[in-house]
């Protein structure tokens, strides 16, 4: 309970590399560690500068160019899934993703690559880095 209320959380991504076989959809693997809700949480999925898809105040906003492809898994917020479904995979998918989640004025990040063949869309492969910042300079 206390690291929730002190908002101390860390972003974990994907082990290592996951390769996904579905042609139809990907997941970007992404959940808070402990294991504690992110359902007050805002969290927004990044490629490039583009918001691909936002969570906030309890609403799913797809991002422009990916509007009926993408979704969180909002019944496993709770859990501390924050990770992100791609479906109708297109090749200009491929590419690196930040995952941004903010509790109060903590903010974590992660950073998912997604690549696969250039030949079939069959396969795609995920890895991660994590980092972290928080918006604590206004102690004086």
């Amino acid at each position: 309970m206390a690291a929730a209320r002190n908002n101390e959380f860390k972003l974990i991504g994907p082990r290592g590399d996951e390769k996904h076989q579905s042609p139809s959809a990907v997941t970007l693997s992404c959940h808070l560690s402990p294991e504690i809700s992110a359902v007050a949480m805002e969290i927004r999925w990044f490629k490039g500068t583009d918001c691909v898809c936002l969570y906030k105040n309890r609403q799913v906003t797809e991002g422009r160019g990916y509007e009926g492809r993408v979704s969180l898994f909002t019944q496993e917020l709770q859990r501390g899934n924050v990770s992100l479904q791609i479906r109708d995979c297109r090749e200009s998918d491929e590419g690196t993703y930040l995952c941004q989640v903010t509790n109060g004025d903590t903010t974590e990040e992660c950073t998912v690559q997604a690549w696969g063949s250039k030949y079939s869309r069959s396969s795609l492969y995920i890895n991660s880095s994590s980092s972290s910042s928080s918006a604590s300079q206004n102690e004086r």
